[in-house]
């Protein structure tokens, strides 16, 4: 339910990242989730060196950006990745977002490569119900595995539609930026204390409050990103913190949906 994020974790010493990843596979944070664009393919490198000797233990994704997503383009930037990552195979490939390129081309590379066992399934990132709408008319039935999406508290655009659309389609959704990027709320701001009552009546921290809220629907997944070990260790313990309805309807109240946005938010 809880995996690890690591946009960014080339800014972090190599070292402290590589432990840290590691803490949070021996913490059951099994889900790793990268992409070529971060670090141009540093992140990989210091992710395929957190993965020596735990590679079996690892559920790995990665992602292709949509200006190499061609058919050919989209095998050629697996193969580099995979180089990067130090592996045979991901178990799951990723379109980063929607590019120029025809959503054919990258299927048909999708499906090379699932056949070719150098990935295990392949999904995409950032997909509103439209363009989700065309993919599943393109793919053969069952294949789009995953959306990976940005979801945190303040900004919940993707309960409008797309939970609802891949909680239909059996397709599961990957929050992704789960403490916004930065912006996490204040502990003296008004939705700060809420968060911070909920985690003294449970023993955690707001951050572990978020982790279980965002997680609360069997089809959503979370990967937050860790700078270090100690980080990992409590994203791993939201994994067992279960919020009651009472509960959960005063973080909605704190956070209010809102309106369905025209387009769906993405960083």
């Amino acid at each position: 339910m809880i995996g690890q994020g690591t946009w960014n974790i080339e800014k972090t010493s190599a070292p402290e990242a590589v432990k840290t990843l590691r803490r949070g596979i021996h913490l059951g944070m099994t889900h790793i989730d990268t992409a070529e664009m971060y670090g141009s393919g540093e992140a990989e490198g210091i992710v395929g060196e957190a993965l020596r000797g735990l590679r079996e233990r690892v559920f790995l994704v990665s992602k292709v950006l949509p200006g190499n997503a061609t058919e050919t383009g989209t095998i050629a930037a697996c193969e580099k990745s995979l180089a990067r990552l130090g592996t045979d195979r991901l178990d799951c490939y990723l379109l980063h977002w929607r590019g120029r390129h025809p959503l054919e081309g990258t299927v048909r590379a999708f499906e090379k490569l699932q056949a070719e066992g150098k990935i295990l399934s392949w999904g995409v990132s950032n997909f509103d119900v439209e363009d989700l709408e065309e993919l599943n008319r393109l793919a053969p039935r069952g294949r789009v595995v995953c959306n990976q999406v940005l979801y945190h508290l303040e900004e919940r655009a993707i309960e409008h539609a797309v939970i609802p659309w891949c909680e239909t389609h059996d397709v599961a959704v990957v929050a992704y930026s789960p403490f916004g990027s930065g912006s996490f709320p204040k502990p003296e701001s008004k939705c700060g204390r809420v968060l911070r009552q909920l985690a003294e009546a449970h023993g955690a921290n707001p951050r572990q409050i978020a982790l279980s809220f965002l997680t609360r629907r069997p089809a959503v997944f979370a990967i937050p990103k860790a700078a270090q070990a100690g980080h990992a260790a409590e994203n791993a313990s939201a994994g067992d913190l279960k919020l009651t309805p009472e509960e959960i309807s005063s973080i909605e109240a704190a956070f209010p949906l809102g309106r369905r946005p025209r387009s769906l938010p993405m960083i």
